[in-house]
């Protein structure tokens, strides 16, 4: 709307000043639902350095979807020369939008783009794989005969799931997301970053160069009725410029990018250098340049033992969604040193130890967890997903 951009714009002044308000420092007696965004199968397997068999990416996939997690990070449309682990997204995303994937409710499954020629070969998948389907399900009807009129055979397509595409078209209502014939809604996610260096580093381009790349992404995105998301690395430390991210920056930056058109801003501390009075800081100044809490996300990195800490301080300033990997997944190429995410199942149990609501059933979550660590041969970095199991395994 305009008029919102409008007031956005004049808020920029506003975050340019520390904030007098006074607010709340300690949780809400209510903390709601709380939206987990997985970022396992994206984020958390970009760094690694064996090849990892897309039978298995797949299958991370599916078993995420059964845990009640609604939103899933899949894959990324990223160069292969720059991170080989993702070279397979273009068949993850065929085997999403063809295939009925069991959940209990529809899940957006979100796919990361660097540029115009990612769009390119997502919409090369996306729309070929739609056309499909909106050619396959409507033959011509069969012809008249003597016993009666033609017969309409549309719906008799054995992969027709009409509750799950009714359930992906009421989301896809919620939050824009375009929904294909599995019932499965499907996203779009940009990244820049929070500083020059990491930007040059990670994108091989300035933040405004950055902006003017998304240009034709958002506006692509906006004709095809596709969500964007916008992610804003490490605006808690910079690998390269050091800890003290000026917070008014990413304000700025995080309000460019919704006059843009993007529908949600992760603001990610991709070295995991936050502290909780930085954190703080931080959203008091994204709150004072205008920004509604129902559009920030916050991802936040294990590096410093800090992730879950800064997460409850997200939570006592209103922020009800956040990014997580499975079993700690995760890591960047362009950050040194920087582990992986926060665990999803360190996430979630500490979310319902406040009271809050997440849908995830953390046991099977804890299971994925373990699964995912023994294919990669690599350590389960979750505590709570170690203990769960340690509990199941007594009974």
């Amino acid at each position: 709307m305009p008029s919102r951009f409008v007031c956005l714009r004049a808020a920029r002044l506003a975050a340019r000043h520390p904030c007098r308000r006074a607010f709340a420092t300690a949780a809400p007696k209510s903390a709601d639902h709380v939206r987990i965004v997985e970022v396992g199968p994206r984020d958390g397997l970009q760094n690694e350095k064996q090849s990892i068999p897309v039978a298995t990416k797949i299958e991370l996939v599916e078993r995420l979807a059964q845990t009640g997690l609604k939103t899933i990070e899949a894959g990324s449309f990223v160069s292969p020369k720059w991170v080989p682990q993702m070279a397979n997204s273009s068949e993850i995303l065929e085997h999403i939008l063809r295939t009925t994937i069991k959940s209990p409710h529809p899940i957006t499954y979100q796919f990361l783009l660097p540029n115009v020629k990612g769009l390119d070969n997502f919409l090369s998948i996306w729309q070929n794989q739609s056309s499909q389907q909106d050619a396959y399900p409507t033959p011509p009807p069969s012809p008249a005969t003597d016993e009666g009129p033609a017969l309409n055979t549309s719906s008799s397509d054995p992969n027709a799931m009409p509750s799950a595409a009714s359930g992906a078209e009421a989301m896809g209502k919620e939050r824009g997301a375009s929904s294909s014939a599995t019932g499965a809604g499907i996203e779009l996610s940009i990244f820049t970053a929070a500083t020059e260096s990491f930007a040059q580093k990670n994108t091989n381009c300035s933040i405004a160069e950055s902006l003017e790349r998304f240009q034709p992404i958002m506006t692509r995105a906006k004709e095809l009725d596709l969500n964007v998301r916008a992610y804003i690395s490490v605006a808690l430390g910079c690998p390269y410029e050091g800890p003290n991210v000026d917070p008014h920056k990413v304000a700025d930056l995080a309000v460019s990018l919704l006059e843009m058109g993007a529908d949600e801003i992760s603001v990610g501390d991709t070295t995991g250098m936050g502290t909780a009075p930085k954190t703080a800081e931080l959203l008091k100044t994204l709150s004072a340049a205008g920004i509604p809490n129902n559009e920030l996300a916050l991802h936040f990195h294990d590096t410093y033992g800090q992730a879950l800490v800064n997460s409850v301080v997200g939570l006592e300033h209103g922020i009800r969604t956040f990014d997580a990997a499975v079993g700690g997944l995760g890591g960047c190429p362009y950050s040194p040193g920087a582990t992986g995410n926060v665990a999803t199942e360190d996430l979630v149990h500490c979310f319902h130890s406040l009271g809050a609501k997440t849908g995830v059933d953390i046991e099977k979550l804890s299971e994925i967890g373990e699964w995912i660590s023994n294919k990669l041969g690599r350590a389960n970095e979750s505590r709570a997903g170690k203990a769960t199991l340690a509990q199941l395994r007594k009974v």
